[in-house]
């Protein structure tokens, strides 16, 4: 009989330190993974925005770090059963001070997950796969009905005419961004102004002459307010033009990253025009793993 106790005990035991064992391993189960970023073409936002990464788990986004480097790889720790359910990757830009937790409009790189792996590209903000377009040299803001022989001082994007006419190919951009035309002066790259719509004035100019308004498409002419380092009138023929893709709000005087269009104005003035080549790898691009 004190045998039969024994082993029962002993069997009570074992099974007590089994169901122990259990629970212990089920208390030391992952609550967070490591999400790893493998990014290339962004650049530093400054001190007042930042990059915030997200990931799509049942539609909702979840933020997963925020970051200001742009040396890669980084790692973020994440819920492990979030970032295991989760469908999509996103990566937002944010003010450094953010009362809102929802992400911004800003969304720069996105991609699904394959598996534990996602490859994020700028297909959230616009395909520009067949991006295109063209520009023509001409001063029309110092004109008052007669051209003063001083073409190569302006750059406007468009085909030249009566009035000009529009010739990009280029996405209609979310909320949150923005077109930006740049031409390269002796100091750095000189503003001609923000746009969305194509077939009308772009939203400033700040160097054009003021005897009348420029034509209804983006562009400028250089004559005023010339900055540090800059002798205006400019002389565009040469020089490199640019069309950025900007966001909004944006807090840097600098085209960002993603620069689509580049060309180089020739020697000739309108009515000639001069071609954008496709600058697509300044578009920024990586891998997202889990």
């Amino acid at each position: 009989m004190i045998k039969k106790m024994f082993f029962s005990v002993l069997a009570l035991s074992v099974i007590i330190t089994s169901c122990s064992n259990d629970d212990d391993n089920n208390s030391n189960a992952p609550t967070s993974s490591p999400l790893t970023l493998n990014l290339s073409g962004l650049e530093s936002l400054g001190s007042d925005y930042v990059y915030e990464g997200w990931i799509i788990v049942d539609g909702a986004p979840i933020s997963t770090g925020t970051f200001s480097s742009v040396s890669f790889p980084q790692t973020f720790l994440v819920n492990t059963a979030q970032l295991n359910s989760a469908t999509t990757f996103v990566l937002s830009i944010e003010p450094a001070v953010d009362s809102d937790p929802a992400p911004a409009d800003t969304k720069v790189l996105a991609g699904d997950f394959s598996g534990n792996t996602a490859s994020v590209d700028t297909g959230i903000v616009g395909d520009f796969s067949n991006a295109s377009g063209a520009f023509f040299l001409r001063t029309p803001t110092d004109e008052s009905g007669v051209n003063n022989g001083n073409d190569e001082n302006g750059v406007w994007f468009g085909t030249p005419g009566m009035p000009p006419v529009s010739n990009f190919n280029l996405p209609t951009l979310p909320d949150g961004w923005t077109y930006e035309g740049w031409v390269v002066g002796d100091s750095g790259p000189l503003t001609t102004g923000t746009f969305n719509v194509f077939d009308m004035a772009d939203a400033a100019a700040p160097f054009s002459e003021t005897v009348q308004p420029g034509p209804p498409v983006p562009g400028e002419d250089f004559f005023l307010n010339e900055p540090a380092g800059e002798t205006f009138p400019l002389d565009i023929r040469n020089r490199t033009v640019v069309i950025s893709v900007e966001p909004v709000p944006d807090n840097s005087p600098a085209p960002f990253a993603m620069k689509p269009l580049v060309g180089t104005a020739g020697m000739a003035t309108a009515p000639a025009v001069h071609d954008f080549g496709q600058n697509l790898g300044s578009l920024p691009s990586g891998s997202v793993s889990r």
